[in-house]
């Protein structure tokens, strides 16, 4: 049994975060994660063309800033270079190979008990912590949703978590499920590539440039969300023109109100729109069934493909090992309460990075975090 002040579970760039902030108070702390190295998720499931949507200056976790000599714009590669010297600079030791199986609260010794197990060595390790962090992100597995016969399809069918690069389809018959920055993405680099590619697009996005979600970003701090959002629709329309004749719509809601309140991102086109123009992706609507290697879509339509990618987003995996977590997790193991107030819990329960509010919101919630447990020592002391 190991007693720890605060546990952090998972060294992705949340837990990171939060270890970096405890150091600067001297807060002790242990830190564990299931996989070999650090920022698992970025180093090993990350597509190869991949850049981090934002401007570097919405990227940095805190109390470290990237080179002066950076990119604008943070390729994948760089990134986990940045992790890396951001785990060396505060001196993080993650346990790895270290699987969290169960935490519960004891309410008479009043602390968490978390049985973890050391996969290296197989055997069980556990903890005692006055404070526990829920850092495993909203990203801890693939979700592929359930399709009529998805079971049958005889080609290959992948989550974008395994997608590396188009090269490997070049003229093959490929299908992107799922429209958001991720899928718009890999659909791109499949045509480039090569493939004949289809995306499905069921829901409404918005489709900005990068240069205008930074100049949205910069002005929320100056304007009011609805001005801002209605500046960036007009600048959208004038640059991509009325998509809707490609089968493209756009929410309601504006795209910086829709991040704000519902965490869904504007899609930020790296050529995807110019292709589909073309006619060289194709868009697609909803699936009704698959059958064989044969998709039939909702208006009928048949096609048959060789290869399917679901860019469907990922899934929190906390509930599977945190139990007396109701205080701050609903059912899909995120967040009960809205942001700001989303990151605290009950009896030194906290999570990190769960508010899909990207890097930003990640050093906002481990600030926040250290801050708060700074506190409750304080006041025990004293």
């Amino acid at each position: 049994m190991e007693g720890v002040t605060v546990l952090i579970v998972c060294a992705g760039p949340s837990g990171l975060a939060t270890a970096a902030c405890l150091s600067q108070f001297s807060i002790p702390y242990a830190i564990v994660e299931r996989e070999s190295s650090s920022a698992s998720l970025w180093r090993n499931r990350a597509y190869d063309r991949l850049k981090l949507h934002l401007t570097k200056e919405f990227c940095e976790l805190p109390h470290m800033s990237y080179l002066v000599d950076a990119p604008t714009y943070i390729p994948k590669t760089l990134f986990v270079k940045y992790l890396d010297d951001y785990v060396e600079r505060f001196n993080i030791q993650p346990k790895y190979l270290t699987s969290v199986e169960s935490s519960t609260y004891d309410n008479d010794e009043k602390c968490w008990s978390i049985v973890a197990k050391d996969m290296s060595k197989c055997t069980t390790v556990k903890f005692t912590a006055k404070f526990l962090v829920v850092a495993s992100g909203e990203n801890s597995a693939g979700n592929i949703p359930m399709f009529p016969r998805l079971e049958n399809f005889t080609s290959d069918v992948i989550h974008s978590s395994s997608y590396r690069s188009g090269k490997s389809y070049s003229g093959k018959n490929v299908l992107v499920i799922g429209s958001g920055n991720s899928g718009m993405e890999i659909a791109y680099d499949l045509a480039t590539h090569g493939a004949n590619t289809s995306i499905v697009i069921r829901s409404p996005i918005h489709v900005m440039t990068k240069e205008l979600i930074r100049l949205g970003m910069t002005l929320a701090h100056r304007l009011p969300l609805n001005l801002v959002d209605k500046l960036l629709v007009m600048a959208g329309y004038l640059i991509f023109g009325d998509l809707s004749q490609h089968d493209i719509t756009r929410p309601k809601m504006g795209p910086m109100t829709l991040k704000s309140e519902t965490g869904r991102s504007a899609i930020i086109d790296v050529g995807t729109v110019g292709l589909i123009k073309k006619g060289i992706i194709k868009v697609q609507g909803s699936i009704s069934k698959i059958k064989g290697n044969i998709v039939k879509f909702q208006c009928s339509k048949r096609m048959s493909f060789d290869a399917i990618v679901f860019a469907t987003r990922y899934k929190s995996t906390a509930n599977m090992w945190l139990k007396n977590g109701e205080s701050m997790l609903n059912g899909n193991g995120l967040p009960i309460q809205k942001y700001p107030n989303h990151w605290k819990g009950e009896n030194g329960l906290y999570s990190a990075g769960l508010a899909r509010r990207g890097l930003a919101g990640i050093a906002t919630d481990a600030k926040n975090i250290a801050n708060d447990i700074k506190s409750v020592m304080d006041s025990m002391s004293s």
